[in-house]
């Protein structure tokens, strides 16, 4: 097996899979492989990844193919020869409340058969990426890994079984594996239209549209919020750690913020003091607080989150600047209560 630390001179030449490639945090982590020296092919279905998210990324170390990692014979012919998968493909937490069964089967049952695929065809390691979802609200806090496990949706129920199963392929075969937890990541490329919608980026184009910031509930929930490049630094680096094998281990930036704050804190960056903040109805299965611990992170591969709340949002904001498509048109892709219906 051909990684052994978390340094950039490791992967040179690695060949690594990323499923959900051409989503928000997949394709920020195929651009940092990329340009640290791997050799990346990156797997979505396109049903919330977009292919202009990987429009920069081109070469022969660098190939995209269209497919759902629920098809067995495809992904075993796409696990072939591979030194490393990253399993990042999920269906969302506000997904799961008005399609909990292809959630699970998306975020749990196809996990388990990656597994057994990468195993089969002895790809050198297994790196599934879960959520902070599964903790539930915060009983203590900062939140260890050792922290109880009280997933609200069935989402987190469904990522938390993708940990068990790649927990239980290192425990019963020994194979490597390791569980990620990233804590809520936000940044240029984050979904801010239909059930997919983030928080971070839908206050933004409020307020750049000038539209009252929603908040569901009474915005006392908190978050901790990691700008993706962070978040993907160190996703990276602890797939690429021998320190990391058969581990758990958050990716945040150990510092929360209340939602209330949040939307103050965005009219602050727009530059806009007179935005309007409405108060919606309550999300189904909202965590209250959840604030990571990432010490063992910080010891394990020396993860810190190096970009704070503010100057994340000012790159997300030049981000949306920059665009060519109008802020309005992207607003409109937004549904204010994006649990209910389909997609």
């Amino acid at each position: 097996m051909r990684i052994t630390s978390a340094t950039g001179a490791s992967l040179r030449g690695l060949n690594v899979v990323v499923t959900g490639g051409a989503g928000f945090i997949g394709n920020e982590v195929c651009r940092q492989l990329v340009s640290a020296g791997a050799n990346v092919t990156a797997i979505d279905n396109l049903v919330n990844g977009k292919m202009d998210n990987l429009a920069d990324l081109r070469g022969s170390a660098f190939s995209f193919h269209q497919a759902d990692i629920r098809d067995v014979d495809r992904m075993s012919e796409l696990l072939r020869s591979r030194d490393l998968v990253l399993h990042l493909a999920c269906l969302g937490v506000r997904h799961s409340i008005h399609a909990p069964i292809e959630n699970h089967d998306v975020n749990a049952t196809a996990t388990l058969r990656l597994l057994e695929l990468a195993r089969g065809n002895e790809v050198g390691r297994f790196v599934y990426v879960s959520s902070s979802e599964v903790y539930g609200t915060a009983q203590t806090a900062p939140m260890s890994e050792q922290h109880p496990l009280w997933p609200m949706t069935v989402y987190g129920a469904a990522k938390l079984a993708g940990e068990r199963y790649t927990d239980a392929y290192w425990r019963t075969y020994r194979y490597p594996t390791t569980v990620v937890r990233p804590f809520n990541a936000f940044g240029p490329r984050s979904h801010h239209e239909c059930d997919s919608g983030e928080v971070i980026p839908k206050f933004l184009l409020r307020a750049l549209c000038g539209s009252p910031l929603l908040v569901h509930g009474d915005g006392r929930q908190t978050r901790d919020f990691t700008f993706v490049a962070d978040t993907a630094a160190g996703i990276i680096a602890c797939a690429t750690s021998p320190h990391t094998l058969g581990e758990t281990i958050n990716l945040g930036s150990g510092r929360e913020i209340s939602i209330n704050d949040l939307a103050n804190a965005v009219a602050a960056v727009v530059g806009s003091g007179d935005l309007s903040i409405e108060h919606g109805p309550d999300r189904p299965g909202d965590v209250r607080r959840l604030l990571a611990d990432v010490s063992k992170a910080r010891t394990l591969v020396g993860f810190q989150a190096q970009v704070g709340i503010e100057e994340g949002m000012r790159r997300l904001l030049n981000w949306y600047r920059s665009l060519d498509v109008p802020l309005t048109t992207l607003l409109a892709q937004e549904r204010p209560v994006n649990w209910v219906g389909s997609r």
